[in-house]
Order: structure tokens, then sequence, then C-alpha cells
């Protein structure tokens, strides 16, 4: 499972130490993180106009022009599945963290293990909503829910997306789109991957979705992608 985590806190050795921590977290978890980081709230929220595809956001309060309240609201605008955690050393702003929805307010110097907690909880609450993927589309780039997605294939130095009403075109590869995607989906082959929502039969050779559409599966891969296809509905409450 893939997380985008951003920090913003214009202290740098408060920004390594959250990067360290996240980054030991994501690895006792056996998750993949891209963590980003901002000393000014400026900053960020400049880079989440072009990309929102943002799941936790742990942020300071004090901070130059822009604070962290007026920065929470901002986001809020826009997103309202977005993790929200108040990291600050002064306790004064908690009833400006409740009307962000804020998931938790931490107080510094904050223990590794308490951080911990808060991440787990802020993942436990992005499984509860529906996922997003930004990606690159024509001259800008889109936001795109992954249970949108039914499968890509790679189409030179392309790839064309087939989501539920269009089929996308984009410059990147099949592993790059991989590394963006979660556990919701496979490599069926070497120029495909596939949502396991929309698989209805598999075979030796091939994939079929529920429209009917008939993909290849790579030699070798039955057994290992039948295997994960009936864990994730078994996982998702589906069987």
């Amino acid at each position: 499972m893939k997380f985008h985590i951003a920090i913003c806190d214009d202290e740098q050795g408060q920004i390594e130490y959250l990067k360290r921590t996240v980054q030991k977290w994501a690895a006792k978890r056996e998750y993949c993180c891209d963590i980003s980081a901002f000393s000014r709230a400026e900053a960020f929220l400049f880079e989440y106009s072009e990309n929102d595809a943002y799941d936790i956001l742990l942020l300071d309060i004090e901070m130059g022009k822009m604070n962290g309240v007026e920065l929470a609201r901002a986001v809020r605008e826009k997103n309202r599945h977005i993790q929200i955690v108040f990291i600050t050393g002064y306790p004064d702003f908690m009833a400006e963290g409740f009307e962000v929805s804020a998931l938790h307010y931490l107080l510094k110097p904050v223990g590794e293990e308490k951080l911990f907690s808060v991440l787990d909880r802020a993942v436990q609450n992005l499984g509860d909503t529906p996922r997003y993927v930004t990606l690159p589309v024509g001259k800008g780039m889109r936001r795109i829910a992954e249970r949108e997605i039914r499968y890509a294939e790679s189409d030179g130095h392309y790839i064309l997306l087939h989501i539920k009403e269009e089929t996308l075109r984009m410059r990147m590869t099949i592993p790059e789109l991989e590394k963006e995607l979660g556990d919701a989906f496979f490599r069926s082959s070497r120029s495909f991957v596939v949502g396991f929502f929309y698989v209805a039969r598999i075979t030796k050779s091939s994939v079929f979705l529920d429209d009917g559409t008939e993909l290849p599966l790579g030699r070798g891969l039955y057994q290992t992608i039948y295997q994960k296809w009936m864990e994730y509905f078994k996982g998702n409450g589906y069987v």
C-alpha cells in the first residue's frame, strides 16, 4: 500500500526528525511512502494547487506569514479526505483544529510511538474513503479515483488508461504507473496493469474483465495472480 505524506514545518530539524520517524513507521508496517517536505505554508499550497494527491499532512502551526491553521482551511476547501495532523509547540490552537477536522493535535516534542499510533489511525480512516491518484493527462494533471480505473496498457512512450467512461492517454511507463497505484491492481503482463475489482475470470493465459475484455496473462503467473485476486475479494468482504 502506498501513501503520499507531506510535512510542513519551518524548523529543518523537526522536518528531518519527522521524515525519519515516518520512514521507520512505514518500514515496520510494510507500507510504501512518498514523503515531501515544505518549510513554508505557501510553498505547500503552491504544490497542492498542482498536485492534491496527498493522503496525510503533518502540519506545524506557527509558520511565517501563513500559519498552519490557515493552510489547513485552504486544503479542506479542496479535499475532505486528507488526514491533517497538527504538530506544534503551542497548545492554544486546538479549537481551530476542530474547525478543519484535524485528525489529531500533537505537542512537540513528538514521541515515536505516539506518532506511529496517529499514523495508524490516519491509514484506518483512509481505508474508509476513496483513494485517488493524480496523473499527467494532456498538458496538466488529473485527479482520478482508483476505483474508476479498469486497466492500463502500454502504447509506446505512453499509456492508455481505461477508466469507466473514457480512455486517457498519458506520457508515463507501466512501472511508473504501478508505483502510483495501490494494492487493488496487478501486473498481468509486461504491458498491462489491471484493477482486481473488474476481473470476472482468470485462466492460465488470459484475464477477462466484467465487460468481456480479454487481456493477456504472463506465462507462469496464473497461480500467484489468482491467489491475490481471491485475497483481494476476501479482504474487502466480497466473498
